[in-house]
């Protein structure tokens, strides 16, 4: 007998049905899977013959075909267990055929039945609504991720052996309750605050216009001085995330693993750190699965590199076009995927190897080990950090004050106002922040008179700015116009944002 089941699967955070068709038949007891399918789908012939038996139910001795159609695409992971199982019992007469014809049934099996939980249950779920599916039959361990989907009926189910009774009609399974979002408002999740850091008020000052504005920003400054807890501080100065921004983010930490799976959703914007030994695929996604990478899952958020020249310059110059575009695209031989990546990178680096060129203490370093150490960072990525900042050392006096620093909350609220401007600015563009700006957009927000101009070109030929560099010195002086609440680009508002590229010129040189 045959039977269809249907179900879904993911490339990248984008999903695809697929349908599960299963034939027994009274030929030679065997089991076989077609349609493209990964070593852990071949696999499930164990897993649900195992969970049928132990749940109660015949597992049948007869010749058994599954195909998942459509054939010519790769199948990965275990999702597809529970809809192969229930495909099995209807195929063997043992659910009466039907019952599951309007649901879409995900879910990977354990040995005793029991259902496991699966990842990307978010994205899978958006696009069977997209195709008009509002039936789901899904792991309970799922079920917050999945609450924050409108306008459906969700079944959270715990084992086979529910699955089955429920299609038989011998059980209950209620339908899940939908969760309203609300960002989470309560500062006190940060470990850190702008008020506990001595000192450094310009590099404070560059932070609050990148949050405003989404530009990179890249700390240059000897050991201790504090460049790690400013990037640290990053995230509490950032407005709060929309539902829209938390379901892109949760999409992808939700495909990758890492969501947390008691909370459902992440509400936080993201602060990613990798090691200074990460691999091109580690950073920018990939491997055998092309699972996201650590700019992806900074999507929406932050993405620190600490020491940023510690990095193999082919790993940082990865980084280049994600900068540019807010998309990753990976190829590979079976495959191509794009993975959203649009975060704010926050770098911070010695002067020199030794750390202390520039400072107090003598630096050890001869001239050419700082100019190789320098140049391991190339002029096109340098162009695309709008704020390039110099973090001095902390004087004593600094470090023991009790003064009262602004908080994070004080200088958030500042960014928000600016965002605000932004947002109704750039309305109906499709982008949100002055760093997305094209030149179009350039052109008609980032106007500046005759003075400006002067100073601008000035600048532009003394330091040797790159055509992009000036632009975004344009998109920082917006910024910075928009924090002050003026509608205008004025002269200080330039000549602000050009002594964030005056290192171009001061280390590189």
């Amino acid at each position: 007998m045959l039977s269809k089941i249907n179900s879904f699967a993911l490339s990248g955070v984008k999903g695809y049905k697929v349908d599960i068709e299963l034939d027994i038949n009274s030929a030679m007891p065997s089991y076989d899977v077609v349609g493209l399918p990964d070593a852990a789908i071949k696999e499930s012939r164990e897993r649900v013959r195992s969970a049928i038996k132990n749940s109660g139910y015949d597992y049948p001795i007869k010749k058994i075909t599954v195909n998942l159609a459509p054939a010519d695409t790769k199948k990965e992971g275990a999702v597809f267990d529970l809809a192969i199982a229930i495909g099995i019992l209807s195929a063997s007469e043992q659910i009466p055929v039907g019952k599951y014809k309007d649901f879409i049934i995900l879910g990977e099996l354990s040995l005793d039945g029991s259902i496991r939980h699966i990842n990307g249950i978010l994205p899978t779920i958006i696009a069977g609504v997209e195709n008009g599916y509002t039936n789901y039959i899904i792991p309970a361990a799922n079920s917050n991720e999945a609450s924050y989907i409108d306008g459906i009926n969700v079944y959270p189910a715990s084992s086979l052996h529910d699955v089955v009774e429920f299609l038989r009609g011998n059980k209950l399974i209620g339908i899940l309750a939908s969760h309203e979002y609300t960002s989470d408002v309560n500062e006190s999740r940060y470990t850190v605050d702008f008020s506990e850091v001595k000192g450094q008020t310009l590099a404070k000052r560059a932070l609050e216009i990148g949050a405003a504005g989404g530009h990179n920003t890249i700390m240059i400054g000897p050991p201790g001085s504090g460049k790690t807890m400013l990037a640290k501080c990053m995230p509490t100065i950032m407005p709060s995330m929309t539902f829209e921004e938390a379901i892109e983010v949760t999409k992808i930490h939700s495909i990758s693993g890492v969501l947390d799976s008691s909370v459902g959703i992440v509400t936080t914007r993201p602060f990613r750190t990798p090691h200074h030994t990460a691999t091109i695929p580690s950073l920018t996604g990939g491997g055998s699965n092309c699972k996201p990478g650590e700019i992806s899952l900074a999507h929406n958020g932050v993405l620190f590199l600490d020491e940023m020249p510690e990095y193999s310059r082919k790993t940082l110059e990865t980084l280049r076009q994600p900068l540019e575009d807010g998309i990753v695209s990976i190829s590979r031989a079976r495959q191509t995927l794009e993975y959203p990546c649009n975060f704010m990178l926050v770098a911070s680096m010695n002067p020199c190897p030794c750390g202390n060129f520039g400072s107090s203490n003598p630096c050890k370093c001869s001239p050419s080990e700082i100019h190789k150490y320098i140049n391991k960072l190339s002029g096109p990525l340098l162009d695309r950090i709008d704020l390039q900042v110099e973090v001095d050392s902390i004087a004593y006096s600094d470090l023991r004050s009790n003064a009262n620093a602004e908080t994070s909350i004080d200088i958030k609220k500042r960014v928000e106002i600016a965002r605000q401007i932004q947002r109704e600015r750039l309305k109906g563009t499709g982008i949100f922040t002055n760093s997305q700006m094209n030149n179009r957009q350039l052109k008609e927000f980032c106007v500046i008179d005759k003075k400006s101009d002067n100073l601008l070109e000035a600048a532009f030929n003394k330091l040797s700015l790159s055509a992009r560099a000036s632009t975004r010195i344009l998109k920082v002086a917006r910024t910075i116009a928009d924090i002050n609440q003026e509608t205008d680009i004025k002269i200080q508002h330039v000549s602000e944002a050009i002594q964030y590229r005056s290192l171009d010129r001061k280390y590189w040189e």
